[in-house]
Formats: C-alpha cells, structure tokens, sequence
C-alpha cells in the first residue's frame, strides 16, 4: 500500500530493535528518509546498512540515552526539520509496588515517560512552526489493562495515554496530529526471552494458547500501524489511542 510518505523525514527511537526496528523497516519501503536512535551504535549501524541498501533512503543513527537532558537536545537539533516523530522507547521494570524501589521506578519512567514528554516538547515546537507534523506515541495496553505486578508501567503507561488525549485534542491548530498505540503482547525479544525461560514445562504453549490465534502480534503489525496513522490516509485522525491486542481489552480477558 503506498502510504505517500516518500521522502518524508522521520525519527524513532527506541529503533535498534523490536517495535522500533520494524516501524523503521516500514517507514524505509515507504521511501522515508529515517533519523533512527538507541543506546546501542552497532545495532543501529548494522539497521541502518540494510535500510540504506534495501530501500535506498538516506538512514542516519543517533546513539543517544533519551534519559540525559543533553542527549535529548542533541537529538532533537540532529533531526531537526521533521515531519514524523515515533516515540517508542522503553524499559520500565515489572513488579509489584513493594518489588519495585523509587529508584528503578524514577529509572524507567525517565526513558518512556519523560522521555516521550520531553523530545516531544523539543520537537513540537519545530513542527508548530513549520505547520505540520504528526507524533506517533507507542504506549503499550497496560495503560487500559492495568496489572498489580506491572504497576510502574500500568502507571506509566495511562500517564502517557492522558499525554497523547490531552496534546492530540487541540494540536490540529497547530496543523500537528498526535496519537497512541496501546500493543497487547508483542513477539518481540523481551517476550521470546521471557517464554523461553519457562519452556522446560511447556509454560511457552500454554501462553501463547491464550492469545487470539494461538500467537502474540508481530512487531511488523505494529509498525504497519504506526506508519499508516503517521500518513496522510490518517489525515483527521488525533488525540486517539489504538489498542491492538486481537481483542482481549474488548473481551476483558
């Protein structure tokens, strides 16, 4: 499907693996030109060959740690002149509230959620005065579906979902969409790792028994997402969050 995003800039962060990674691979077949940032240079070198060989677009990396103010400027004026900005990174730590200590609450949080407030902050202002723009913020279902042993991230999570809703509603004046995806489970390398420590008892089987088709979601169906809401298809779309999750939040399972 061509979205008409060719030559249209973007940034993602989180982008060296996952979600992030995939949402790159969409947006380069879509002939967009990507700003892609991580912690981890040779991950997003290794990404950013292939892109560049694959597609033939024009990929350049930004090792940054989006929890340092300095990164963050720094990103923001590398990548300026944007027209799409993919918040995506993340790592809040699971566990109840009596497992999960201020200092790793404040840890996690710094990176999603005043991470995604913060670039965000940087780069509206340059999209407000250009007149266009769209934000994408993946969030992650936990914001809806809240969980005692994942507190910080539900907590994190319905903070950034607020975020969107409040910023999206009213950023039309400024010719900016803003909106959210909330992802149920995703196969992605946190997930595999996670069912590969209980294979020994099947437990892998048993999990995946329990989601719609027997399976997680792909990263890819995901990111096909994300670009088609950061497309022009999408044009009157904002200040919404799309949940994807093969319909376990409507079923409230």
């Amino acid at each position: 499907m061509n979205l008409n995003l060719r030559g249209r800039r973007a940034l993602i962060t989180g982008a060296s693996k996952g979600i992030g990674a995939a949402t790159a691979e969409v947006l380069a077949e879509e002939g967009c030109d990507l700003h892609l940032a991580a912690r981890s240079a040779p991950a997003l070198e290794d990404l950013a060959h292939r892109l560049r060989a694959t597609y033939a677009v024009d990929v350049d990396v930004h090792p940054v740690d989006l929890r340092r103010p300095d990164d963050l400027a720094r990103l923001a004026e590398e990548a300026s002149d944007l027209d799409i900005l993919v918040n995506n990174a993340g790592d809040i730590p699971g566990g109840s509230l009596d497992a999960v200590d201020g200092k790793a609450w404040r840890h996690g949080w710094d990176l999603k959620v005043f991470g995604y407030v913060d670039l965000t902050r940087l780069v509206y202002a340059r999209m407000k005065a250009r007149g266009r723009g769209v934000i994408v913020n993946n969030i992650g279902v936990a914001g809806e579906r809240v969980d005692f042993n994942y507190i910080a991230g539900s907590s994190g999570n319905a903070a950034l979902m607020a975020f969107t809703r409040a910023l999206g509603g009213r950023s039309l004046g400024d010719g900016i969409r803003v909106v959210g995806v909330n992802p149920g489970p995703v196969a992605t390398e946190r997930i595999l790792t996670l069912l590969e420590a209980h294979a020994d008892e099947g437990a892998d089987a048993g999990l995946m028994a329990g989601y719609p088709l027997g399976r997680a979601a792909t990263p890819r169906e995901i990111a096909d997402l994300i670009a088609f809401l950061a497309s022009d298809r999408s044009a009157y779309t904002s200040g919404v969050v799309f949940t994807v999750d093969g319909g376990m939040s409507a079923a409230g399972a």
